[in-house]
């Protein structure tokens, strides 16, 4: 499984992370995908484009899962 690493950064907003991640071209289309229901954090769906993705948790979108380390 990938992993995404926080750095020196006590979190990442969900949109953020599908943009860095290369998932999405866009914040409009990253705000989208979560607005449609597509996007689950540790296997719940995730609507909320600013939520704060911790270390340990798990994004999944598209058949892409990524871990944040920190």
């Amino acid at each position: 499984m990938a992993t995404f690493s926080l750095g020196k950064h006590a979190h990442v907003d969900l949109c953020d992370l599908l943009k860095l991640e290369g998932w999405v071209e866009s914040g409009a289309a990253a705000k989208g995908t979560i607005d449609a229901g597509l996007v689950t954090v540790d296997g719940q769906v995730e609507t909320r484009k600013r939520c704060k993705v911790l270390p340990g948790q798990t994004v999944a979108f598209a058949g892409q899962r990524v871990t944040v380390v920190q």
